[in-house]
């Protein structure tokens, strides 16, 4: 992927597993369910689109696999803007580490906008990341994404 503005968001973070654990929960709803969303319909296949669900927020997105090369990249177009598009790279540094970059491109709108979706982008897949980190290396669930938003604040 070739990123062509400064509109852009992008986590990364190592994680101590091997590279196709790491990779198969981003595929693999069962596992993803237990760091990021609650629900996903189906494991993702490219060509294919697949629900994500937070059913703590009552909200759910359909996202289309556009491109998946096992244990390298995951590309994704998130919801019906054909330029929101969410990639994951893969990099093995050893038999039980994987470097983990999350970028997500196509935003849209004023500076201003622009500027607070790219740090919630940013900030969300963060906690993804560290949420994957806890669960593949520690088998903790941290409930990072529900705690980040928790409903007696709204």
């Amino acid at each position: 992927m070739s990123v062509k503005t400064n509109h852009f968001a992008k986590a990364a973070m190592l994680i101590r597993k091997p590279i196709s654990d790491v990779f198969d929960a981003f595929i693999d709803p069962e596992i993803t369910s237990k760091f990021w969303f609650t629900k996903g319909s189906g494991i993702l296949k490219e060509g294919k689109t697949t629900d994500w669900t937070w059913e703590m927020f009552n909200h759910t997105v359909s996202v289309s696999a556009i491109l998946i090369i096992t244990n390298e990249k995951i590309r994704i177009q998130w919801g019906d803007d054909p330029e929101a598009i969410v990639e994951w790279t893969f990099k093995s540094l050893g038999a039980s580490k994987t470097f983990v970059t999350i970028t997500n491109t196509g935003f849209k709108g004023t500076p201003d906008e622009l500027i607070s979706q790219i740090r919630d982008a940013t900030g969300g897949f963060t906690w993804v990341l560290a949420g994957l980190k806890s669960y593949l290396e520690h088998n903790i669930e941290l409930n990072l994404i529900a705690d980040r938003y928790p409903k007696e604040l709204n």
